[in-house]
């Protein structure tokens, strides 16, 4: 399987949208997304996210790939959003990066379904400049395939399309199978959710507008982390099957909050507001450059960007101070040109020599029952 099933499991599990038989689904030591991602994505609440999304472009720095809201610098990070999603720590350093040669979308496609060429070919489509084939055709396999593997690795390949990475609107894109083709190898996810998150948020803050192309719903999840008093989030009591995604979904899809009023509170956000160590997180450690960059490089599924740990210590329980980020606004480049191949091995030669401080907060914290 090209996926493990705890994502599936959870999902399936709690919304039977997909028939997967018990022994079909994986603990989460065995996968590489831990948490539910679907029940965020339902649609009374789906509206909020966006919505929510779209104030926030305006308070995205490009220069240092950092939130600047009011007095306060925020970010994501590599750690937090391992935490959110509840992924095996021990890949973390085994980070997706395009191959030079890569199988055919058809042929990716074939692999992952299990159906035949002429029946792959006739469902691709071209949507801009990107090859797609459409959740429509993705969800008649994941009601009929007689494979339970296959319908299972069809619905995780339609949630990265629809929900992590959503390029077209309806549609599963090519460049989404060139990572899940790469899931079996077992490399984390994760810095290439973060990288399309800040790449997207720059794209719409240079334009002053756009379509967020990003998972929303995690990205509200770490905001929310930060504001726990946000839209009656409360801290609570964390015990070993705790999913911050599912407390945070079930606290916001019921408030609708209008977007003029959450630029007002972003707009006037003090430090005192902020929940700079969220409870949840216990002493760990946080990567904080690789290589000869003095940030962390972050290869996505389209291109590449970087992003400055450091200039967020704050969100670790540390002593904030400058660091240094000379070189980080030209650091994001796209898989197009005649450089970019070498690029692309700088910044995966890179993660082979990673630096990270020690003793900051970046694991789950529970509590005995």
């Amino acid at each position: 399987m090209f996926v493990d099933n705890y994502l599936i499991g959870e999902i399936v599990g709690k919304e039977r949208e997909i028939p997967v038989e018990p022994s079909e689904r994986l603990d989460d030591t065995d996968g590489h997304m831990g948490d539910t991602m679907c029940t965020p994505c339902r649609q009374e609440s789906y509206g909020i996210y966006v919505a929510r999304s779209h104030a926030w472009f305006q308070f995205w720095n490009p220069a240092y790939s950092c939130f600047t809201f009011g007095e306060v610098d925020l970010v994501p990070t590599v750690e937090k959003y391992t935490v959110l999603l509840r992924c095996p720590r021990f890949q973390s350093d085994r980070i997706y990066s395009r191959a030079a040669c890569v199988p055919t979308f058809w042929k990716k496609l074939m692999t992952i379904t299990g159906m035949s060429e002429q029946w792959i070919t006739a469902r691709i489509t071209d949507k801009g400049e990107c090859k797609c084939i459409s959740w429509d055709a993705l969800k008649d396999l994941i009601l009929t395939h007689l494979d339970e593997t296959k319908k299972v690795d069809i619905f995780a390949l339609s949630l990265y399309g629809l929900i992590v990475f959503p390029r077209a609107l309806g549609y599963v894109d090519e460049a989404t199978t060139n990572l899940f083709h790469r899931l079996s190898k077992r490399v984390t996810f994760v810095p290439v959710i973060l990288e399309e998150t800040f790449r997207s948020l720059g794209a719409c803050r240079r334009a002053g507008a756009g379509r967020f192309i990003g998972c929303a719903q995690l990205l509200m999840a770490w905001f929310y982390s930060h504001f726990r008093l946000i839209d009656g989030i409360i801290c609570r009591v964390f015990f070993e099957n705790y999913s911050l995604l599912k407390d945070i979904v079930a606290s916001s899809k019921k408030v609708d909050v209008p977007e003029e009023n959450w630029i007002a509170l972003l707009w006037n956000l003090q430090s005192g507001d902020v929940e700079w160590r969220a409870p949840w997180m216990v002493p760990g450690e946080i990567l904080y450059r690789c290589g000869n960059f003095d940030w962390v490089p972050l290869l996505r599924i389209w291109g590449a960007i970087g992003y400055a740990p450091l200039l967020v210590l704050r969100q670790h329980g540390l002593r904030q101070f400058v660091p240094a980020t000379h070189g980080l606004a030209q650091s994001e480049f796209v898989y197009r040109g005649a450089d970019y191949k070498r690029k692309v091995s700088e910044v995966s030669s890179a993660w082979y020599k990673t630096f990270r401080l020690k003793g900051v907060a970046i694991s789950l914290a529970t509590t005995p029952k």
